[in-house]
């Protein structure tokens, strides 16, 4: 599957965004979340238009009369690409086609398109292929014009212009052997699966919307080199990489794919696979862009997704992240004790603080004990079953900060609990 579209002829397409306003269609925001992802695309926007209705029209989707202010808006605009915010059936492809005279894309095609343009691994470019088919395959009778006007840009990435003059037999045998491909493939990831598994090596998913930046965090806390941009679904295949915790244990850290509003369904089918390293994860990082003024829906659409991959018993601590960006009184109002941490992934003590935060569940609570220096029984037996992860030295005391599983834990309060100290006071040069 290959991108055989230079960046300058994609570059020519030009296009109005259209959006339904009302009923389940209401979503704040969400044309401007069209308009980064046909950026992303690279397509310019010269417009928008929105319709109040609170369900689509069959035929048209917006109405005979908004079709023709559409029209007129193209003309204006001089643009040949339309892009609607929602998903388009066959039917209401095909009349638009013949209304507008303009290639018709829907938020489906173009999330699709931006996945075929990064997918890098095997496995990625498979699944992209066989959602892009998928997608396709109910849609032949409505692609008229569409398949062929402008001789490629959105719509025409991946499986490529050798679609064009398919049938849906071709497709159905295309589609069974991607989907062969694929098992096989999934086969050799799930052995890898096993055998980290087997290793015991704990491992940390990021989780989140898109560009709420999952990667500048894995980068920061790894030091590895790690692909950041600034754009929607930067990161398509899921990046694994060691880190070292501030106690010596290594851990293994996995980025995966962001997630958005309305994902399309056959994307999430495809890419199941890949988003199976959530479920196997021991801990989940759900990195929420704080600073985005639609904070809120877009952490009820990780949620929804991630309780959609059955993943509600997961161990998770959400990340505020870019909380640098986040007016102070926002800022303020983010919680910030338990399961919830604010960041900024550019900051080094902030960093060493989500080290930290994960350490304590990679291998068990963090206690501060002041024990006397005298004491050379209770110091022996703190490094026997604990982990020192940290230590300060006073005139007639020794202060330990352990960390041990739950069962030494047990054991390790039960003999020195008169020693425990608030390790928010004793902690020196903790944030």
């Amino acid at each position: 599957m290959n991108d055989t579209h230079t960046v300058e002829e994609r570059i020519q397409e030009r296009a109005v965004l259209v959006g339904l306003i009302g009923g389940r269609y209401e979503y704040v925001g969400s044309l401007d979340e069209l308009a980064r992802l046909a950026d992303t695309a690279g397509v310019v926007v010269l417009g928008t238009v929105t319709q109040k209705m609170e369900k689509p029209d069959p035929n048209t989707y917006i109405g005979k009369g908004k079709v023709e202010e559409v029209k007129a808006e193209l003309e204006l605009m001089g643009a040949n690409s339309v892009i609607f915010d929602h998903e388009l059936s066959g039917r209401q492809v095909r009349n638009l086609e013949e209304a507008l005279d303009a290639k018709i894309i829907d938020r489906t095609q173009l999330i699709l398109d931006i996945f075929a343009g990064r997918a890098r691994t095997r496995e990625g470019i498979l699944q992209v292929e066989l959602a892009q088919l998928s997608y396709l395959l109910p849609r032949l009778s409505g692609q008229g014009k569409n398949l062929s006007r402008l001789g490629g840009g959105i719509g025409t990435r991946g499986p490529g212009e050798s679609k064009l003059e398919t049938d849906r037999r071709h497709i159905r045998g295309r589609i069974d052997e991607l989907k062969r491909q694929l098992s096989e493939v999934i086969r050799h990831r799930t052995l890898q699966r096993e055998h980290r598994k087997k290793s015991g090596v704990f491992q940390v998913a990021l989780v989140g919307y898109t560009n709420a930046g999952k990667s500048t965090l894995l980068r920061e806390l790894t030091k590895a080199d790690v692909f950041v941009e600034d754009k929607l679904f930067a990161t398509l295949d899921p990046i694994s990489r060691s880190l070292v915790l501030p106690g010596g244990k290594e851990i293994v850290v996995i980025d995966t794919v962001g997630f958005i509003q309305n994902l399309p369904h056959d994307l999430v089918a495809a890419f199941r696979s890949t988003l199976e390293v959530v479920n196997e994860a021991d801990l989940l990082l759900h990195v929420v862009d704080s600073s985005s003024e639609l904070r809120q829906e877009q952490m009820s659409v990780v949620e929804k997704v991630l309780s959609e991959l059955g993943t509600n018993d997961k161990d998770k601590l959400t990340v505020y992240n870019k909380i640098d960006l986040c007016p102070p009184d926002d800022a303020e109002l983010i919680p910030q004790q338990g399961d919830s941490i604010r960041i900024s992934a550019f900051r080094e003590a902030d960093v060493e603080r989500i080290k930290l935060a994960i350490e304590e569940r990679a291998v068990g609570n963090r206690i501060s004990y002041r024990i006397p220096v005298e004491r050379g029984d209770l110091i022996a037996f703190v490094y026997r079953v604990g982990e020192v992860v940290e230590r300060e030295v006073e005139e007639e005391y020794m202060i330990f900060h352990v960390i041990a599983d739950e069962k030494e834990g047990q054991s390790v309060s039960a003999k020195l609990a008169a020693y425990e100290v608030d390790e928010a006071v004793s902690e020196v040069g903790q944030p």
